[in-house]
């Protein structure tokens, strides 16, 4: 696993601003893959690319502070404090409310880290629950306890680590929830493999070509050449975003 890891790093690294690690795919080797997972890291960060842990934790809040925590800070013992994983940001489920959300969004303000929390994934039963209309559908009101806390890991930029995940799948949603998140990175998910559009993905990008990052995996995984293929994905987003 970590030489495809590195082999693939490598290879559309140059392309590419940060490595979007799924930790199930590590977690479930057990404890070699927690050690897979954090060579992983190390040759991401070697290679001058962020890291992006996508776990899409969210529980109450004792359980969320663990959480961040492993993820992006460090537990103390008594025999000194442990470091977690060290990740620049990582993937948040704030369905269980703003409270659970809130321990996740401390444990990122202090290590300088992003939080991209879930507002509309990508796969086709979402709709269900996440586009349902009462008041408002689901994804707008999770976009507005991502916009309450934007201030919070606000940039000198005036862009916030406070991010969303806004799935490629339902570019019909996107100029929506720019409009309701508007200081927010988004996180897109979806093209390639799920058939998301690099080319539908441009009102995401009004606040400035730094307001999205666009994830490919398996488009550039299962490749016979990952590098061309990460730099042609890295046109069609540049393009998109009108930089």
């Amino acid at each position: 696993m970590v030489a495809t890891c590195h082999r693939l790093i490598t290879a559309a690294g140059p392309a590419c601003v940060a490595v979007k690690l799924q930790l199930a795919c590590f977690e479930r080797l057990g404890a070699p893959g927690w050690a897979a997972l954090e060579r992983t890291a190390s040759a991401a960060r070697d290679a001058g690319l962020l890291v992006i842990a996508d776990g899409k934790r969210g529980d109450v809040p004792v359980t969320a502070t663990a959480y961040g925590q492993a993820l992006v800070g460090e537990t103390p013992t008594p025999w000194g404090s442990v470091a977690g994983l060290g990740a620049d940001a990582f993937t948040a489920n704030p369905l269980l409310g703003a409270d659970a959300l809130e321990p996740l969004i401390e444990a990122a303000q202090a290590a300088g880290a992003g939080i991209f929390a879930l507002v509309r994934t990508t796969n086709p039963g979402a709709a269900e629950l996440q586009d349902q209309p009462a008041d408002s559908p689901l994804h707008e009101r999770l976009a507005g306890i991502v916009d309450a806390a934007a201030e919070r890991l606000l940039g000198s930029s005036g862009i916030s680590g406070m991010g969303a995940v806004v799935g490629a799948t339902a570019p019909e949603l996107i100029g929506r929830l720019r409009e309701l998140m508007p200081r927010a990175i988004f996180l897109m998910p979806g093209v390639g493999a799920q058939g998301g559009k690099a080319q539908d993905l441009g009102p995401a990008f009004a606040p400035g070509p730094a307001a999205a990052l666009v994830p490919v995996s398996r488009a550039i995984a299962d490749d016979p050449d990952p590098a061309a293929a990460a730099e042609r994905l890295q046109a069609e987003v540049w393009a998109a975003s009108g930089a």
